[in-house]
């Protein structure tokens, strides 16, 4: 917490999505730049924004906004007291104060960790018929939606003659920038076609790559960060010590922080990384969360010590997603995922397998599905992949049929397929027949109905642990035929 004598740093920066992972992941690099420069007024301070509940302002605010984020490694706990974030505010309540901070002059950077659900969109183009965005078009000056927020106060920058800000998407999807342009740019097309053409000239959407495992936070931590820091923290959040941020360097008139100098890598194509992470990563984090849940396993870390688990992982890396993927220059991917092996294998990051599973349908494409197509033009093995969607609809079933919650957009879609199909290969067919998930290329290709069918009724017969065996050997065995080819 800076003295009382010392001035706050302006607001440079508003972050639409303030939830754990930006906080720490994003935040700690902007505390990390403002150490680095010894005049406050040079410094960058930021306002969070959180759009579908005050829980977390509200959490943050008698504590100044402070918090701590706990590095957990094998070894022990680092806290370190984040001070950068200096408000937060709540879209239900706050959208003037949220507004007017987004067009203040001193703002060059609009930063997002908002979920695939956020942007609104419909493969990949703004949903027009989204009820948020419906709002939006009407009620364009008090918007409830990220893409509104940021259409409003561009178009107050716009009136005031005051330079956009950049879009900085941080989310987990493939080509996020060039996504949030998309539903951003529509959206104020809708509005004002003028305001549509002026955010398409002016305003900068650099993709980005973010990697860090950020578990959700219990009781436990916080009663950690009284014993670690001595006074008590309402939000404190937990995270792994690896880190990584790749940014598209497409800055507007605002500039950018110089964000390098803290270690993230600013690159003329983040293509290569996001989908070497995509994939090695979060394609294998699907699986395990999945396949670990199905085999009563509630924490990656206990996943991946599970020998049929870790045998399936590997083989699914080597067999499947690593001839997938464009690897960046200077990059080795079978080192980079046997790093993943111990990041996940990292005991005091306690990362739910429930909560990773979320939201699968949105999680699918880019991370499963889209090297699944690639290995069918090219005659690479899919069993692998074909094993991980079989789980998901094993997964979603078993969730149904107990009467428990399914967490993701489609559920309504998902929970009516499963009432109305008999469990068994229409099943299958039913969910593989999901638009906006499966491609019809895909859903209709006789190697994956066949591969995908098998795998759930070898689920249902002889249980997950049968199959991921199963899996392994059919890995070694295709392994074993390229190499005598």
């Amino acid at each position: 917490m800076l003295p009382a004598d010392v001035a706050c740093p302006p607001i440079r920066v508003v972050h639409l999505g303030i939830g754990a992972f930006f906080r720490a992941f994003g935040l700690p690099r902007f505390e990390a730049l403002n150490a680095a420069l010894p005049r406050p007024q040079d410094r960058s301070a930021v306002m969070g924004v959180s759009l579908r509940s005050p829980a977390i302002r509200d959490a943050l605010a008698p504590q100044d906004f402070t918090y701590h984020a706990i590095e957990r490694g094998p070894n022990g706990d680092v806290p370190r007291e984040i001070t950068c974030l200096s408000d937060v505010g709540y879209a239900g309540e706050d959208r003037e104060r949220i507004l007017a901070a987004m067009a203040a002059p001193d703002v060059g950077l609009v930063s997002l960790t908002i979920t695939e659900k956020g942007y609104c969109h419909k493969n990949g183009q703004l949903d027009a018929s989204h009820p948020d965005i419906q709002h939006d078009i009407e009620n364009a000056e008090m918007p409830v939606s990220a893409p509104g927020f940021i259409v409003a106060a561009l178009a107050r920058r716009r009136a005031a003659g005051t330079p956009s800000f950049t879009c900085l998407s941080c989310d987990n999807l493939a080509d996020n920038g060039r996504l949030l342009a998309r539903v951003v740019t529509d959206l104020a097309a809708l509005v004002d076609p003028a305001l549509g053409r002026w955010i398409e000239a002016e305003t900068r959407f650099p993709v980005s790559m973010v990697d860090r495992i950020v578990p959700a936070t219990t009781k436990d931590d916080r009663d950690d960060v009284l014993r670690l820091a001595g006074r008590e923290d309402q939000a404190p959040v937990i995270h792994e010590p690896f880190w990584q941020w790749v940014i598209e360097d497409d800055f507007g008139l605002m500039g950018r922080p110089d964000l390098a100098s803290v270690g993230v890598q600013l690159v003329a194509d983040v293509t290569p990384y996001e989908m070497m992470k995509l994939r090695c990563l979060n394609g294998s984090h699907t699986a395990l969360a999945l396949l670990g849940q199905l085999h009563g396993k509630q924490t990656v870390s206990v996943a991946i010590t599970d020998p049929l688990l870790a045998g399936f992982i590997d083989s699914l890396w080597s067999q499947e997603i690593i001839p997938s993927v464009t690897v960046p220059q200077g990059q080795d991917i079978t080192a980079y995922c046997k790093a993943l092996g111990a990041r996940f294998s990292n005991p005091r990051i306690i990362h739910q397998t429930a909560q990773i599973a979320m939201d699968t349908s949105q999680k699918l494409p880019p991370r499963i599905l889209a090297p699944l197509a690639e290995n069918l033009a090219a005659g690479r093995p899919i069993a692998g992949l074909c094993l991980v969607i079989a789980g998901w609809m094993a997964f979603v079933r078993h969730l149904h049929d107990m009467g428990r919650p399914l967490h993701d957009p489609l559920a309504d879609r998902i929970n009516g397929i499963i009432s109305t199909t008999p469990d068994g290969d229409g099943y299958v067919e039913g969910m593989l027949g999901l638009e906006g998930v499966f491609s019809p290329a895909i859903a209709g290709h006789e190697l994956v109905i066949d591969a995908v069918s098998q795998w759930y009724r070898r689920i249902g017969a002889d249980g997950i642990a049968a199959c991921l065996e199963d899996a392994a050997t059919l890995a070694l065995d295709s392994s074993n035929r390229s190499a005598q080819e």
